[in-house]
């Protein structure tokens, strides 16, 4: 018997809407293939669309459908309140990215295979602040349940991933009040996690380890706005932003998106590059337990890599962003009959 799956297809603005449509595609074939689940995609509206239908960029009647969900696959935002107005609306604290240099890229270190996970509701991007006078002050707010919770989160990931080491980043020497005590709290409950090392770094020695030795990395925890910089030093180092995939994570609830923008210079042109959104839908077949199903699309995206052939203009090639998702299908359906490892 298939299990079933709700899947939330939320393209959104700009090229959200073009790696989407490649994603969906990509997941349609695997639906089709598949005798063990059953995926449902459900049009969900978020930005441009949901304006025009609701006068709202992000209105209650799209946070309600997103609940309803198994989970969600996105596109991307025009404007920047809708990304964090998801991730704190429905409590998706952890934002998951894997930097890993697949076959076939133009990464500038092939072996890199860590993780970032970014707490994704306070930090920061928690937007609060105020002016007074001449003073303009953005406050890095951090709470005791929201720093606890992602520290476990990055400890219980690397155990179920097979991961060996947690890295937690920071500049407590200069914020005292919030690193700080994070760092304190990170190492008190690094205790409960014996078979997991841990260690701490500062946030930009971090960011050079990454570029020069990642392999000295392996799940890395990041605040809000740390983990955004972070992210896009690990898609330059394994290829570009078009083959970066990334996940929002609560209790309950998930969104896989990419981590590239809406970019909408090139929306609608068909030549942006679908491998992020893809492998993002892997992610989230991965989320929901079919890592079976997440690994066959994995395989079939480093086929075609590793083929040199259909490429993206950010790879060196002038395939169509279309071309790129139909050629991940194809291997998919010719590789169906051969046994992949989750």
């Amino acid at each position: 018997m298939r299990k079933e799956y709700k899947i939330g297809i939320m393209p959104g603005d700009g090229i959200g809407r073009d790696v989407v449509s490649a994603a969906r595609s990509v997941l349609a074939t695997l639906n089709d293939l598949s005798e063990e689940l059953s995926l449902t995609f459900f049009s969900v509206d978020v930005g441009e669309a949901a304006v025009e239908k609701y006068g709202n960029p992000l209105p209650k009647e799209t946070l309600d459908e997103i609940s309803r969900m198994d989970a969600t696959l996105f596109g991307a935002a025009h404007t920047f309140p809708v990304i964090p107005g998801l991730r704190r609306s429905l409590d998706l604290y952890a934002k998951v990215c894997p930097v890993k240099a697949l076959p076939g890229t133009n990464a500038i270190r092939p072996h890199a295979d860590l993780i970032i996970v970014r707490e994704n509701t306070e930090g920061l991007y928690r937007g609060a602040g105020y002016v007074d006078g001449e003073c303009h002050v953005n406050l890095r707010v951090f709470t005791k349940r929201g720093m606890e919770r992602i520290i476990r989160f990055c400890f219980d990931l690397a155990i179920k991933k097979g991961r060996k080491k947690v890295t937690f980043t920071h500049k407590a020497e200069v914020l005292k009040y919030t690193d700080a005590a994070m760092l304190q709290l990170f190492h008190q409950i690094a205790g409960e996690y014996p078979q997991i090392d841990a260690e701490d770094m500062m946030v930009d020695a971090c960011a050079m380890t990454m570029i020069l030795k990642p392999e000295k990395l392996d799940v890395i925890l990041a605040e809000n706005a740390n983990g955004d910089i972070l992210s896009d030093v690990g898609a330059a180092i394994t290829g570009g932003l078009g083959l970066a995939p990334s996940g929002n994570m609560g209790d309950s609830r998930a969104i896989f998106e990419p981590i590239h923008g809406s970019a909408p210079k090139y929306a609608g042109k068909n030549v942006v590059n679908p491998i992020a959104a893809i492998m993002a839908g892997k992610m989230m077949l991965d989320y929901l337990g079919e890592t079976q199903a997440g690994a066959r699309i994995e395989k079939a995206v480093v086929d075609v890599l590793k083929e040199r052939e259909i490429r993206t203009y950010d790879l060196g090639g002038n395939a169509s962003t279309m071309e790129v998702a139909d050629a991940i299908s194809e291997r998919m359906v010719r590789n169906w009959n051969e046994p992949v490892r989750d």
